[in-house]
């Protein structure tokens, strides 16, 4: 193969605060609305909670080890914004033990070569912001904490991160915390496990807070950070790429397009083109979508981000739908399938329903993104679990061909995007470097190439961790000493 990857492509892998550290009522770290929501009678996250998780918080140093073997020169990662604000507000005290916590996981990186990315925000908001004011309910208030706990770590930590992410998957926040009430905090008119919630109004405002808190903590760092620190800031954005459910029909291929503005142009307009959103969702939506100030856009354009962050794990069919949209449709007025009108599935099957392995399509989602917001793409999540891996034995688990392939055909996904299509693709982060706490799922999808026992919390790699590095220098044209 000759090499498609240049020599400074960046790779590693990468994991979460909540779903990974455990320790949560340790050195002072306060709640965030994931305890809170972890901990709800009757469960909503089939009986698990990150009060333990995979003990990172005490076991970092045997997953950098882990690291190293796996060859990864880069590691991501998000910071608890309750550890190092337990209260959350801009006025609220800093916890000093948690940034002497992050001093010691970021020095532990540099110690052996590897280079930290930082995420400021991946879901975890200190539940306090929560009572206090509603959260990400509260634009204004949101923002302004925001700006000031990202400021917090940007003075402390940005001597040795030179790459921050803003927010992660800022959709994923909005409506299944707000409007399908599946993630914390809960809050959902269309759940009736909720209690509270406005699934027609709240997922929209919600997206606003967190455009406009990026935007607070970009303009803060190429402000007040960026000349001396001389790193690098942007967002993390989800979405599935989209095919016609009927090729020969266009109102499904008007049904893709739009979906993909639902879940990408909402946040990606404003951030990257500095634009309202996408048309069809001001269309669709009317004034349940917050208007954007003069003084919001000229944030925005002030606000200058390097690259984009893609989360991308599999793809779908869109097929139109002739009703009226409903009040609380936030994915354009369609129905989402996983096999098209000749019943041709999407892709291979993994270990989760809504997981198919559809690598020709993450090379269009990629070459289209970039052709839409021309910033280069650094691929910040990217994986699967294994068909019926949540039901296997450590010593079947580790033998993970589905993620061999899985890996493999997207990284050549990847190449033929730069080689045929000229997108330029800088970097990517495998999902996840240990098996851990799936959110809402809880501990049955394994996601990682590392098995975690969550009996003894033991680590074995998988088979999978072994091979990227070599997946990746065989693309990079890099010769790898043999083993």
């Amino acid at each position: 193969m000759s090499p498609a990857l240049p020599p400074d492509f960046e790779w590693g892998f990468s994991t979460a605060a909540y779903q990974v550290e455990g320790a949560v009522a340790v050195d002072g770290r306060g709640k965030s609305i994931w305890d809170t929501f972890c901990h709800l009678e009757p469960s909503r996250t089939k009986g698990a909670n990150g009060d333990v998780a995979c003990d990172h918080y005490h076991r970092y140093e045997e997953d950098f080890e882990l690291l190293t073997r796996y060859g990864a020169k880069t590691y991501w990662f998000s910071m608890c914004w309750s550890r190092i604000v337990p209260l959350g507000g801009r006025d609220d005290p800093v916890n000093e033990a948690g940034i002497d916590f992050y001093n010691r996981l970021i020095d532990a990186l540099v110690r052996r070569g590897i280079t930290p990315w930082v995420t400021l925000y991946h879901w975890d908001l200190p539940q306090a912001l929560h009572d206090r004011y509603g959260g990400w309910l509260d634009v204004e208030e949101s923002q302004k904490d925001f700006e000031r706990y990202a400021r917090v770590c940007f003075e402390r930590f940005g001597d040795r991160v030179q790459d921050w992410i803003t927010l992660n998957e800022p959709w994923i926040q909005s409506i299944f915390g707000y409007a399908t009430g599946g993630n914390a905090p809960g809050r959902s008119s269309t759940n009736k496990q909720c209690t509270e919630g406005n699934s027609a109004t709240e997922p929209w405002i919600v997206g606003k807070a967190q455009i406009m808190s990026h935007t607070r903590a970009v303009i803060a760092y190429n402000q007040d950070f960026r000349g001396k620190q001389k790193g690098r800031i942007r967002i993390s954005l989800n979405g599935d790429f989209y095919e016609p459910w009927d090729g020969a029909d266009d109102r499904d291929h008007a049904a893709a397009e739009r979906t993909m503005e639902f879940h990408i142009g909402w946040f990606a307009n404003p951030i990257f083109l500095k634009q309202d959103y996408p048309s069809c969702m001001r269309e669709q939506l009317d004034d349940r979508l917050p208007a954007f100030t003069d003084a919001d856009f000229a944030m925005l354009r002030a606000a200058e981000t390097d690259f984009y962050g893609m989360n991308y794990y599999t793809s779908q069919f869109a097929r139109h739908r002739d009703s009226p949209a409903s009040e609380t449709d936030y994915v354009g007025n369609l129905d989402e399938l996983q096999q098209d009108k000749g019943g041709t599935p999407v892709g291979e099957e993994s270990g989760l329903g809504w997981l198919r392995s559809c690598p020709g399509m993450f090379r269009k989602h990629l070459t289209r993104v970039y052709r839409l917001y021309g910033k280069p793409i650094y691929i910040t999540e990217n994986g699967c679990p294994c068909p019926g891996e949540d039901k296997m034995t450590r010593d079947e688990a580790i033998d993970d061909p589905f993620r061999i392939r899985y890996f493999d055909s997207h990284l050549d996904a990847i190449c033929k995007s730069i080689q045929e299509d000229g997108a330029e693709i800088r970097g990517y982060f495998a999902w996840a470097l240990l098996d851990n706490l799936e959110w809402s799922d809880g501990y049955g999808p394994r996601f990682g190439v590392t098995f975690t026992d969550y009996n003894t919390l033991e680590r074995t790699p998988k088979k999978s961790a072994l091979l990227l590095k070599n997946m990746f220098a065989e693309r990079q044209g890099i010769k790898v000493a043999a083993s």
